[in-house]
């Protein structure tokens, strides 16, 4: 069996916040469960694999999202992945840039997104800097919380084709009506760093579940559940931090 490939887009660009570790929290849940991983790192100017599994964009300034932009469109093969029914999961500035349009520098020039998601991203009035907290509502209908640290300036409104990917309780997210993130078919954005995956193993397997196209066995992680379980109660008492 082919190994699961997860690509690992622009961390020259896309890297400043640390959400790599999304891709290393990916590629060791499915090697505990015994399935073959594989990390593709991609950088401008490499060919961007048009097979992969699951792709992963990350936090960055404006040049980089302009340059990032640049790049995945001249290199075309991450529309074909998209369209081929991979997962793409987009963090911030990568979040902003999946969309349709977004703002960058002083006079808010607006740039054209990738157009895979559905929203468009303009400056706020405030700059969202904090602990975020969400409900997300699961594919099964059950809900569970999502935790991460935010920081942009980009406020997000999604269009008809995007839906929320989750709701907020404390924090900004996209910051229009209380919702935070997107989704449209496999294409997912977010706001929280953390990692948000090393924070949110749930979220980790739905991605691998999308990718992979079935279920996969839980992992229970005893000390990993009172460390999460101990941070969302801290933001609850003391909020954003």
């Amino acid at each position: 069996m082919k190994p699961v490939e997860i690509v690992l887009i622009y961390q020259s660009l896309l890297g400043i916040y640390g959400d790599r570790g999304n891709a290393m929290v990916l590629r060791k849940r499915l090697q505990w469960r015994g399935i073959d991983a594989v990390l593709t790192e991609v950088e401008p100017g490499d060919a961007v694999p048009a097979d992969g599994a699951v792709y992963l964009l990350g936090g960055g300034e404006d040049a980089a999202q302009v340059s990032a932009v640049k790049g995945l469109k001249t290199d075309g093969h991450i529309f074909d992945a998209v369209e081929g029914g991979a997962v793409l999961f987009s963090v911030c500035a990568g979040f902003q840039i999946v969309g349709n349009t977004f703002t960058v520098g002083e006079h808010d020039e607006v740039i054209e997104g990738l157009g895979l998601l559905d929203v468009d991203t303009r400056r706020g009035d405030v700059r969202a800097v904090g602990e975020i907290l969400s409900t997300w509502t699961k594919p099964d209908g059950t809900e569970t919380l999502i935790t991460g640290f935010e920081n942009h300036g980009g406020f997000t409104t999604l269009g008809p084709a995007a839906k929320p990917l989750a709701k907020v309780e404390i924090g900004i997210g996209n910051a229009n009506d209380a919702t935070e993130g997107a989704v449209q078919g496999k294409v997912i954005g977010t706001y929280p760093h953390g990692p948000v995956l090393a924070r949110n193993p749930e979220l980790a397997d739905h991605l691998l579940e999308l990718a992979l196209g079935h279920e996969l066995a839980p992992l229970p992680n005893p000390e990993l559940d009172e460390l999460r379980r101990q941070r969302i109660a801290f933001v609850r008492k003391h909020g954003r931090g």
